[in-house]
């Protein structure tokens, strides 16, 4: 016997299904952005110069000595007459 003979198949209308959705899937895409923030710290140093004037007193002191002598002229006889007044 012989090949046999097939009949053609039947093809019925394409049918869709609902589509079964799967949860999302996240990505993330970061950037980064380089900020400068200048943080200024100032100082100041003052230097005082003080000075300081002393004033120092002296009180140099001298001495002398005077030595006064006195003469006095006595006459004398036995007795010592009285003293005669001046300019006689």
């Amino acid at each position: 016997m012989g090949p046999q003979a097939v009949s053609p198949a039947n093809i019925g209308p394409t049918n869709v299904q609902p589509p079964i959705v799967s949860p999302t899937q996240n990505f993330v895409n970061t950037n980064v952005y380089k900020t400068i923030v200048p943080h200024i710290h100032p100082s100041h140093t003052t230097t005082v110069n003080k000075h300081v004037f002393q004033h120092q007193h002296y009180f140099p002191h001298t001495a002398s000595v005077v030595n006064e002598c006195y003469n006095q002229q006595m006459i004398c006889g036995n007795p010592c007459p009285p003293p005669r007044p001046f300019g006689c």
